[in-house]
C-alpha cells in the first residue's frame, strides 16, 4: 500500500513493527528525487489518533523540528519522521575506551538531541524508554522514531523525560566512576534524589561539572527561553500589532472624514484654549 499526501508518496520497503494501535514502516518517498527514506507511523486505532493529534496540536512542543508530515488516509493517521541509519547508543557506545571528556561530550549531545527534537514529552518519553537514541561515528546523537503508541501516557511531562535522560547519562558515565568524575557523582546524587525536572538543569550540571570544553552559554539559554515562550511572545506581538493597526486605521478614517491631520488637531488644539482664554494671545 502507498500512503499518499499532497506532497509525498510513501511506499513501505521494510516493516519495523505491527502493533495493537499503530504500525511502523520504513518508507521510500516516490515523489522525491532519489527516493528519500522516512520512518512512518500508521495509527489505526481511533482513540489513539485523537490523542496523538491533540498532543501535536495542543502541546508547546509540536515536533516542528522532527515531524516531516502528517495526514489522514481513510480511517488511519500517518506520521512521517526522518529516517537515519540505526546505530543504537546502547550498542555503539564504548565508554571503557573513551576519555572522560569524550563521554561527557556524548552526554551533552544526548541532552541536546532531546531538547532540539521539539517532540511532545509523552512521545519523547516513549523514544527514550524504547532505546531510540543513536550514536554517530563522530559522537553526535540523534533520535530514531520507531514507537509503539500502546504505551503512550499523555500525562508525561518534562520532569519524567529529564529523569529518564539523566538515568541514561548516569549509565554512560558509570565506566568513569573510578576516575573521580565529578559529573558522574553529581548525577548519581541527584538521580537518587529525583532532583531533575528540566533539561536545562541537567544540561547546566553536566557542562559545569564536565572536563569537556562544551560549556553552557547565555546565547544558548536565550534561544531556549525563546523556544519555550514562543507562544506567549507571538501572542504579545499579535496584540501590539493589532493595537497599532487599529490606531493607524483610525487615523486614516479620521483624515478621510474630517480631512487633514484631524487626530493631531484634536490632540493639540484642545490645549490652545483653556476656558475662555486662548493660549495663542
Amino acid at each position: 500500500m502507498i500512503y499518499e499526501s499532497g506532497k509525498m508518496q510513501l511506499l513501505p520497503i521494510a516493516t519495523k513493527s505491527i502493533g495493537e494501535v499503530n504500525d511502523c514502516y520504513i518508507c521510500r518517498d516516490l515523489a522525491s528525487a532519489g527516493g528519500i527514506l522516512y520512518t512512518v507511523i500508521v495509527v489505526h486505532q481511533h482513540d489513539m489518533v485523537r490523542k496523538v493529534l491533540e498532543l501535536f496540536k495542543l502541546s508547546d512542543r509540536r515536533g516542528e523540528e522532527s515531524l516531516v508530515d502528517d495526514f489522514a488516509v481513510a480511517d488511519k493517521h500517518v506520521l512521517v519522521f526522518p529516517y537515519h541509519k540505526e546505530r543504537p547508543l546502547a550498542d555503539f557506545y564504548e565508554g571503557e575506551s573513551l576519555t572522560l571528556a569524550q563521554c561527557e561530550d556524548i552526554c551533552i549531545n544526548v541532552i541536546l538531541s532531546c531538547i532540539t527534537s521539539d517532540l511532545p514529552y509523552p512521545i519523547l518519553y516513549l523514544l527514550l524508554s524504547g532505546g531510540m537514541l543513536n550514536l554517530s561515528s563522530d559522537g553526535s546523537v540523534y533520535l530514531g522514531y520507531e514507537m509503539d503508541l500502546k504505551d503512550l501516557n499523555p500525562d508525561i511531562t518534562e520532569a519524567e523525560c529529564t529523569d529518564i535522560c539523566a538515568k541514561i547519562l548516569l549509565e554512560l558515565l558509570r565506566p568513569k566512576s573510578g576516575q573521580k568524575a565529578t559529573s558522574f557523582y553529581l548525577l548519581d546524587k541527584k538521580v537518587t534524589n529525583g532532583s531533575y525536572h528540566r533539561f536545562t538543569d541537567l544540561y547546566r550540571d553536566i557542562t559545569i561539572a564536565a572536563v569537556t570544553n562544551k560549556k553552557i552559554t547565555p546565547w544558548f539559554l536565550f534561544k531556549l527561553w525563546i523556544k519555550r515562550n514562543a507562544d506567549t511572545i507571538i501572542g504579545v506581538l499579535f496584540w501590539i500589532s493589532l493595537i497599532l493597526a487599529i490606531f493607524a486605521l483610525s487615523i486614516i478614517a479620521s483624515r478621510a472624514i474630517f480631512g487633514g491631520n484631524s487626530w493631531f488637531r484634536l490632540l493639540f488644539n484642545t490645549f490652545k484654549k483653556i476656558g475662555t482664554e486662548s493660549l495663542l494671545q
